[in-house]
C-alpha cells in the first residue's frame, strides 16, 4: 500500500502564499513522477504541477506560472508546492499525485486525499 498525506493548505487573502507538502510512505520501488493537481467546485480535477524523480523536469498549468514552484526532497519522498501571489481563482481542493512501481512490471498512480485551499478577502 502507498500513502500520500498531504498537509499545508488553509486560507489566505488574495496575493499571499502558502506552501502545500506531501510525503509519500509504503512499499514502492521507485517514484517516477510526484505532482499537483487540483479540483474547484463544479469543475473537473486539472493539472497544476508535476516533477520527475530521475532527472527533476517539471511541468506546469499555464494558469500558475510564474507564480508557483514545484520541488522535491527525493531523499524523504516528499513534493512541495510553493504557491505565491494568490488568486481567488486559485481556490480548490488540491490532491497529491504519484506514479510509482511497487514490482518490476507495474507503474501505478496514487492519490492523497486532498488538502483545501480557499483565497479570500
Amino acid at each position: 500500500q502507498v500513502q500520500l498525506v498531504e498537509s499545508g493548505g488553509g486560507l489566505v487573502q488574495p496575493g499571499g502564499s502558502l506552501r502545500l507538502s506531501c510525503a509519500l510512505s509504503g512499499s514502492i520501488l521507485n517514484i517516477y513522477t510526484m505532482g499537483w493537481y487540483r479540483q474547484a467546485r463544479g469543475k473537473q480535477r486539472e493539472l497544476v504541477a508535476t516533477i520527475t524523480s530521475a532527472t527533476s523536469t517539471t511541468n506546469y498549468a499555464d494558469s500558475i506560472k510564474g507564480r508557483f514552484t514545484i520541488s522535491a526532497d527525493n531523499a524523504k519522498n516528499t513534493v512541495y508546492l510553493q504557491m505565491n501571489n494568490l488568486k481567488p481563482g486559485d481556490t480548490a481542493d488540491y490532491y497529491c499525485y504519484a506514479e510509482v512501481s511497487r514490482t518490476r512490471d507495474s507503474r501505478e498512480d496514487w492519490w492523497g486525499q486532498g488538502t483545501q485551499v480557499t483565497v479570500s478577502s
